[in-house]
């Protein structure tokens, strides 16, 4: 049995997975609302391994958690959007002209350390605007939503799905191309705690096996996964789970060389926001021995989806 810690996040192969009853007994499914929930669920060892944004991961592992990432899954998850009233790129093509849109005004994201938070927090630190502009953070992506919609904040950052409940629920928009905004980020990586790592090899393989044939799914039937995945959430219908999928359509179990080096970029962010106590090591964060078993050819995240959806 693995206890696996997810997000409600539809482009995350979990979702995909127990829609397909992939892993059936083998696995205890277990919900979460944001990453630094699930980096304390394996502090207290409640799970065994989780979907999770580097960000929340690092500043786990620098304060003790022994946890490492094994696989990727999906990169370039964060997304600006907005109300419709607000400028958006290719009008505005540089992000601090953007940005400037909301001074005096609040823009929410899910939750504190999350990997959004992070990337949000370093923008408006570095084009000094964070004086000006107030980060409001949310326990969960649906609280985020409901903020836009009541006028309690102009603008959102968070997953592609949040990007498009926005557009769909708020008439908003995308204000910002996801792969500009951070390049390489790794939105969603496999981790798992060290000593589970050590004592269950096999079982750890068969789910990276299972979860790498996911996002060739995912990336080669598109429609087929958006169906599974509506009929399993019961929450979202067909069309909206295309929408999501199509924003940054970046799905591969790799870890490439560029998916490290952003990493390591938001471990020097992490330590310049506080968020960390020390410069971790690639070695801290990444254990690719299984991976490379799993998945030895080039990756797949300049891919995309299938065409014709």
């Amino acid at each position: 049995m693995i206890r696996i810690g997810h997000l409600s996040t539809f482009y995350h192969t979990s979702i995909l997975m127990m829609a397909r009853d992939t892993l059936g007994p083998e696995a205890e499914w277990k919900l979460f609302g944001t990453g630094p929930a699930i980096v304390k669920a394996f502090e207290d060892d409640v799970i065994d391994l989780a979907y999770i944004g580097l960000p929340p991961a690092i500043i786990g592992i620098d304060r003790g958690v022994p946890i490492k990432c094994i696989a990727g899954g999906h990169v370039e998850g964060t997304v600006i959007s907005s109300l419709a009233r607000f400028t958006s790129y290719p009008d505005i093509e540089d992000l601090g002209d953007l940005l400037k849109q909301f001074e005096g005004l609040k823009i929410g994201v899910p939750g504190k350390g999350s990997i959004h938070d992070v990337i949000l927090s370093e923008s408006l630190k570095s084009l000094k605007l964070d004086t000006s502009i107030e980060i409001v953070n949310f326990q969960w992506a649906d609280l985020v939503l409901e903020a836009i919609n009541r006028g309690e904040i102009s603008a959102a950052v968070g997953t592609p799905a949040l990007a498009a409940a926005v557009e769909r629920f708020v008439k908003g928009k995308i204000l910002y191309p996801p792969s500009s905004l951070w390049p390489n980020n790794p939105s969603y990586g496999i981790l798992v705690r060290n000593d589970f790592l050590d004592n269950n090899g096999d079982a750890v393989e068969s789910f990276l096996s299972r979860h790498e044939e996911a996002t060739a799914f995912l990336r080669n039937q598109p429609q087929d996964s958006a169906s599974m995945i509506a009929d399993y959430v019961k929450v979202a219908d067909e069309d909206f789970i295309m929408d999501t999928l199509k924003i940054s359509p970046k799905y591969c179990a790799a870890i490439t060389d560029e998916y490290i080096a952003s990493t390591m970029g938001f471990v020097r962010v992490l330590k310049g926001l506080g968020y960390i106590n020390q410069e971790i090591s690639s070695g801290e964060i990444f254990d690719l021995s299984i991976l490379r078993k799993i998945h030895p050819e080039a990756d797949h995240y300049n891919s995309g989806i299938s065409p014709g959806v």
